[in-house]
């Protein structure tokens, strides 16, 4: 499609295009559209009260003009001028969009990954439940379905903030080894069998990072809150090296407030025994078995060299050690998988009752072989539609809450991601990290520190190397970093900020 903007804010638009028209690459010409062809028009213009964004779309030789505005004093920084703005760019086209299409899509409006954030800021300034709900109806026209999902994690979020105190954050170790690489797959991980001899050396400098950011903890005053051992698969590791973080980790920082502390396992074919009861015996009471599908068929498809059978054998492992809760990912979408395939994988996942259980919707990333290769047919968005319902359902009527979700680009029919809980067992991080909270102090290979100020909202990140090598060769660089962090004002008392929600029309 030929774009015309009068702003700046190109990526607004393009995300609005993606979502609501996925074959159209976005266009920048100087010369105007010829006859026939798709084109739109964004512009801003500024009042002495409003200021407006107008879509004029031009969708297959019909022309539909729509506009969104807010009010100038919403503009109050330039962080919020920039939100602001996008969002009325956003809105302006996708109400051109909806009449030209003639339907909505599920998520309506909303093009971000964390739609959350958007009831939680309401409610935040002073709205009641009812009020934002009905803005996230009304403005961003968000489907009942997913207005339930985000309310209830919305929910989740603002009782989580409350349970957070001054000077806690969150620490993240990532592990960027895996057994094999599965094919829907676009996250940084060396294959073991091709990197073994890095494992060792990429352990050690981890511990040296574990040891240098404790003490870094320990001058500023920061506890822990929360652990998080993700990758990759951390139980790549042997139990005598997994023994070896974990002991680190718990005798460089303060974990006396630590309320939860999770060792992705994930693999099947990377739990045993012995790994399972060095993560329990070393302060872990989290941890995953991760079957994505319990279709043998889907499972060969993706590469997963482990079968249905394998994943109970490794569930049940886990569950021995008596002390350590579990989440399941189930992904929707897989190529080979059907809705009945998905039925009874999460039938069969929800019969060993997990205290979490995440359907994840299959993102079609760049770094991964679905794109890449060729040779996979995926089911449809319909099929996807009743996979994800058949879930809501189930996953209600066995007593499970939605707490957290996400979006993502390029998802299967523009779908989400969603983490359901028992009762009172919604994990505390991914809240943290997905509705950035607090600070995320994040340590290995591809990882992301997040300092956040909750009460401007701005976040400062500082990434780690993400392959292992360079993560080897940049370590007196990655200490450095460690040793010289400045961190932010990190009340969890400011995060609301005083003031209204600006009125969008």
């Amino acid at each position: 499609m030929k774009l015309y903007l009068n702003h700046s804010y190109r990526y607004a638009v393009e995300q609005t295009l993606m979502s609501l028209f996925p074959g159209d690459a976005p266009l920048y010409p100087e010369a105007p559209p010829r006859a026939g062809e798709n084109a739109l028009y964004s512009s801003l213009s500024y009042g002495k009260q409003w200021v407006t964004a107008c879509a004029v779309l031009i969708h297959e030789g019909k022309q539909y003009r729509r506009r969104a505005r807010a009010e100038i004093r919403a503009l109050s920084d330039e962080l919020e001028r920039g939100r602001v703005l996008q969002r009325m760019i956003r809105l302006s086209f996708y109400r051109a969009a909806a009449d030209a299409l003639g339907e909505e899509p599920p998520w309506g409006a909303l093009t971000g990954v964390r739609p959350v954030k958007l009831p939680v800021k309401a409610m935040e300034h002073g709205l009641t439940r009812g009020q934002a709900e009905t803005r996230m109806k009304s403005v961003y026209r968000v489907s009942p379905s997913r207005l339930e999902l985000v309310m209830s994690c919305a929910d989740a979020c603002l009782a989580a903030k409350q349970t957070l105190t001054e000077n806690e954050i969150s620490l993240y170790i990532g592990i960027p080894f895996c057994p094999s690489r599965c094919a829907y797959c676009s996250f940084v991980s060396a294959e073991v069998g091709r990197s073994l001899k890095l494992v060792e050396p990429f352990l050690e400098g981890l511990l040296e990072e574990v040891y240098t950011a404790g003490a870094m903890l320990r001058r500023t005053g920061k506890t822990v809150r929360s652990v998080y051992i993700g990758g990759g698969t951390p139980t790549t590791l042997s139990a005598s090296q997994l023994e070896r973080l974990m002991g680190a980790v718990g005798d460089s920082f303060d974990l006396s407030r630590c309320t939860e502390y999770t060792v992705e396992a994930g693999r099947p074919d990377t739990i045993t025994a012995e790994k399972a009861a060095v993560i329990a015996a070393c302060g872990a009471g989290r941890t995953s078995v991760n079957p994505q599908s319990m279709e043998d068929a889907a499972l060969r498809a993706m590469g997963r060299p482990h079968t249905a059978v394998d994943v109970l054998r490794a569930y049940e492992l886990v569950r021995r050690t008596g002390s350590l809760s579990v989440n399941m990912d189930l992904i929707a979408g897989l190529p080979g998988s059907t809705p009945g395939g998905f039925f009874h994988s999460l039938d069969t996942v929800l019969s060993l009752e997990p205290e979490n259980i995440t359907v994840h919707t299959l993102a079609l990333k760049k770094g991964s072989s679905l794109l890449t290769g060729g040779r996979f047919v995926l089911p449809s968005a319909e099929e996807v539609t009743s996979m994800l319902e058949y879930a809501w359902r189930a996953l209600a009527q066995a007593g499970y809450k939605p707490y957290y979700l996400y979006r993502q680009k390029y998802m299967s029919g523009s779908f989400e991601n969603v983490g359901w809980c028992m009762p009172g067992r919604q994990s505390i991080y991914n809240i943290c990290m997905m509705e950035e909270l607090h600070s995320v102090l994040a340590l290995g290979g591809g990882g992301i520190t997040k300092l956040v100020n909750p009460a401007t909202g701005a976040i400062r990140r500082i990434s780690n190397p993400k392959y292992p090598r360079e993560y080897i060769e940049r370590l007196p660089h990655i200490l450095a970093e460690k040793e010289q962090m400045i961190w932010p004002i990190n009340s969890a008392k400011s995060t609301a900020a005083s003031g209204r929600t600006p009125r969008d029309f």
